[in-house]
């Protein structure tokens, strides 16, 4: 059982409001998932010294701007757990970390090599509208300079938060993109319109700014790191699933 503002909440109480919200399916993947991490890892022997627990917990305080010992103190009354809930969350991650790295740290540049293309990036901007004949007539007004692709992001895209950004989609991988829109994307022209394009029931214009050559950095190391780790774990609990 648990104590918040002073009301004892139960765990099956706990439990029937996670089954309600749809949120124990989630929770019971994360415990088969630490189980099978924790086997590897004992498997493998690996430890953490003191010291890198207190220097992950040093980096943590000073995110969340904890100065002073009380200061954290209430920083984690307020999140429910102990420091000793604490200090066991961090020798999980760091020891998850070290697993990732003991498993595939020698399989990263081989998978970028392979996979090369597939980490090619653009940063694109996008206009959805849900009837072709306004995307018809929005790029029409564009390539006749009568108003800009940002001007008419910011005045008819469906979606509040792009429409904020001026079309701005973000910054993508090829993979981030369906395959026939991605060949569309990266065949284009930087500054080229694109569209309409029709994709599921709404109507698509496109404006690439920039595309961005695959490159490994320390940054996209850990990116294939994690990913290659999140689909072991997949696979290892399909198996237990199924075995």
């Amino acid at each position: 059982m648990t104590s918040f503002k002073g009301e004892i909440i139960h765990s099956d109480t706990i439990i029937a409001t996670l089954k309600k919200t749809l949120q124990l399916k989630e929770i019971c993947r994360q415990i088969s998932h630490q189980k099978i991490i924790d086997q590897a890892i004992e498997a493998r022997n690996l430890t953490v010294t003191p010291e890198e627990i207190q220097t992950e917990a040093d980096r943590i305080r000073y995110e969340n701007r904890l100065f002073r010992s009380a200061d954290t103190f209430a920083w984690l009354n307020d999140q429910l757990v102990t420091p000793e809930d604490w200090e066991a969350g961090i020798r999980d991650r760091i020891l998850t970390q070290k697993l990732a790295q003991a498993l595939f740290a020698k399989e990263v540049d081989r998978f970028f090599t392979e996979n090369q293309r597939e980490f090619d990036q653009v940063r694109l901007y996008r206009i959805v509208v849900p009837y072709l004949q306004l995307a018809q007539e929005i790029a029409y007004q564009i390539q006749e300079n009568e108003i800009s692709f940002y001007e008419a992001a910011h005045l008819y895209d469906s979606d509040d938060q792009r429409r904020f950004q001026c079309g701005y989609e973000g910054q993508l991988y090829r993979w981030n993109l369906k395959p026939e829109l991605s060949a569309i994307v990266f065949s284009a022209t930087p500054g080229q319109l694109i569209g309409p394009i029709e994709i599921d029931q709404f109507s698509h214009l496109l404006l690439v700014e920039e595309f961005i050559p695959a490159e490994l950095t320390l940054e996209r190391q850990q990116e294939i790191l994690d990913r290659m780790f999140k689909e072991w774990l997949t696979t290892e609990l399909n198996y237990l699933i199924h075995a």
